[in-house]
């Protein structure tokens, strides 16, 4: 093996995403990831996959990769690791996969992830002497004591306050994700991506009709005096995406990747900043980006996004995005390179990125460049 080669991402695929409690309800998060591993490695038939590399943030632990890949059929002796960087546990996959083809390490390595919020565990803090009772939590801590830890949507709510963003550009902004994400589904741009699974071949979550006038009569959904609703918010979602990284062929060659920390209390502003570091390492603009697809958690958290990188929003997410079909939290970042992998080879596109704000005020960003 040799050190410093280019890791390419040569396929990808994802399942459905359905909506928590829909269509996928019955379906664990083993089982989300283990089809796609197989399909993938049938893919590439007599090569040795050297690891598999799944994002998880709920899910009951006992390294989903390692289950999902025995799963599906690849040898004992292939290796997995699950990693968690929260929204952005599926793009850091594919980083820490890019980064063991680059050191020499690993020739094919499937990464990606997967989330199944229908079939999470419930947790609960232990009883304490002053707290008799266990107390059911929905989330571990974003940061410690002493540091803001807002829940994701109260800092979406404070980024749009933040950064000036009303609640009219984000009605507008969820509107069309919704509008983009089912045209896509209506001209079957998502059928070579999609696993079918569960009798389930579509995304569940996008609504045709749904105006920016039924979007301004939703009420706020997290903070009194907040702009964020149901409605220019994600969905909570069951889904996974896995895809093959190898040591060169055609795909998108991982040209940078950059992660960021910022504010807990803003976590929304760090894709932005993400995308600036890696554009910056890679001697690029933004004006150079031809595909952007960005985690559209909260269309306050896109709008900051292409605002502080200054993003041409007509390239973002143009068959719409997690407002519009869902957003799986461990596997979101994984189906962002799967976009991309599709959308840039139909397009005919050479530069794209991937980005994603992660709880507790971090950011990733992938830069990547069509090759082959």
């Amino acid at each position: 093996m040799n050190p410093g080669r280019t890791a390419v991402i040569s396929a990808g695929r994802r399942t459905p995403i359905g909506t928590a409690g829909g269509a996928l309800v019955d379906v664990p998060v083993v089982d989300l990831a283990a089809p796609l591993i197989r399909v993938l490695a049938a893919e590439s038939p007599g090569s040795r996959i050297d690891e598999v590399i799944l994002g998880n943030c709920l899910g009951p632990g006992g390294n989903i990769a390692r289950s999902a890949g025995l799963a599906a059929g690849l040898d004992a002796s292939v290796p997995a690791v699950t990693v968690d960087r929260q929204c952005g546990s599926g793009l850091e996959a594919v980083a820490q996969a890019a980064a063991l083809i680059g050191s020499g390490r690993a020739s094919i390595v499937l990464a990606g992830g997967a989330e199944s919020a229908s079939t999470a565990p419930w947790r609960y803090w232990p009883p304490t002497v002053d707290d008799p009772e266990p107390r059911r939590y929905m989330r571990a801590p974003f940061a410690p004591r002493g540091f803001p830890d807002p829940s994701m949507g109260e800092a979406a709510d404070r980024v749009a306050a933040h950064l000036g963003i009303s609640r009219a550009r984000q009605d507008e902004w969820a509107q069309r994700s919704h509008r983009l994400a089912h045209a896509a589904v209506l001209s079957g741009a998502f059928v070579r991506e999609i696993l079918p699974m569960a009798e389930l071949d579509h995304d569940q979550r996008p609504r045709p009709g749904l105006s920016t006038m039924r979007l301004a009569r939703l009420p706020r959904a997290f903070t009194a005096d907040g702009t964020a609703t149901a409605g220019n918010s994600c969905g909570i979602s069951d889904g996974a995406a896995v895809l093959t990284v190898t040591s060169g062929g055609a795909g998108l060659a991982v040209r940078g990747i950059a992660t960021v920390g910022g504010d807990p209390g803003l976590p929304g502003v760090a894709a932005g900043q993400a995308i600036h570091r890696v554009l910056d390492a890679t001697g690029l603009a933004s004006r150079d980006l031809e595909a952007i697809e960005i985690t559209e958690a909260f269309a306050s958290v896109a709008l900051a996004t292409i605002d502080l990188a200054g993003l041409d929003p007509e390239r973002v997410c143009t068959d719409g995005g997690a407002i519009g079909y869902g957003h799986p939290w461990g596997a979101s970042g994984a189906v962002l390179l799967v976009r991309l992998l599709h959308r840039m080879e139909r397009d005919d596109q050479t530069v794209g990125v991937a980005a994603c704000a992660i709880g507790g005020g971090q950011g990733i960003a992938m830069l990547v460049e069509r090759v082959g």
